[in-house]
């Protein structure tokens, strides 16, 4: 996307793909919901990888809400388009999407399995930053003086995961600095829960 957090992940693959012995490219969807602003994203995003040597793919969609909202619209057309490409997917959730998204399944109502939050490894697609906190990537996009841009959408209270960001995240973590670690690890764990019980509910049917 262009953000800090997908910047950071971009930063630190291009750190390591010689020592790893990998092909690094980078994928970024135009949703086409901010329009100029949609388009200064990819135009910044072509920048950087041409800059870097990255090569790049780049789908593009004209996303509208549906029945499931905008969200889920934008979130399914990005991942059509990750399933056109080959290779593994690494995307950038840290430790404070997958809090927020443990809150959003509280509030919404939710099982085991909603608290597990974000699916680590999905298909070829891994999230390899669910431990990595925002504050975390803001030092280190700061310490390589890597650029990075700002999605306007992300600072309205139009979507519930905004306004978890915006003002139920900063009163629990004024009560625990480390609240958005400490969501993330328990939902790593109790996936892992929700994975090992499924398998025993299943040994059992057979």
């Amino acid at each position: 996307s262009g953000g800090a957090d997908s910047m950071a992940l971009l930063w630190s693959m291009y750190l390591l793909k010689d020592k790893w012995d990998i092909r690094l490219s980078a994928a970024h969807f135009n949703h086409h919901l901010r329009g100029a602003e949609s388009d200064a994203d990819e135009a910044f995003v072509r920048a950087f990888c041409q800059r870097y040597d990255i090569p790049l793919y780049v789908g593009h969609g004209y996303v509208t809400a549906g029945d499931k909202g905008l969200e889920a619209a934008a979130r399914e057309a990005r991942y059509a388009f990750f399933d056109t490409l080959d290779g593994i997917i690494l995307t950038a959730h840290t430790a404070d999407d997958n809090a927020e998204t443990v809150l959003m399944h509280l509030i919404r109502g939710t099982g085991l399995k909603g608290l597990g939050g974000i699916t680590p490894i999905r298909g070829k697609v891994i999230r390899p930053m669910l431990t990595v906190t925002r504050r975390e990537v803001e030092s280190f996009l700061a310490e390589w003086s890597i650029p990075h841009i700002l999605d306007s959408s992300n600072e309205t209270d139009d979507f519930l995961r905004n306004r978890i960001r915006h003002h139920v995240m900063p009163l629990l973590t004024a009560e625990n600095p480390r609240i958005a670690e400490n969501l993330s690890q328990m939902a790593l764990r109790l996936r892992l829960d929700e994975e090992f019980l499924s398998q025993q509910t299943d040994s059992t049917a057979l």
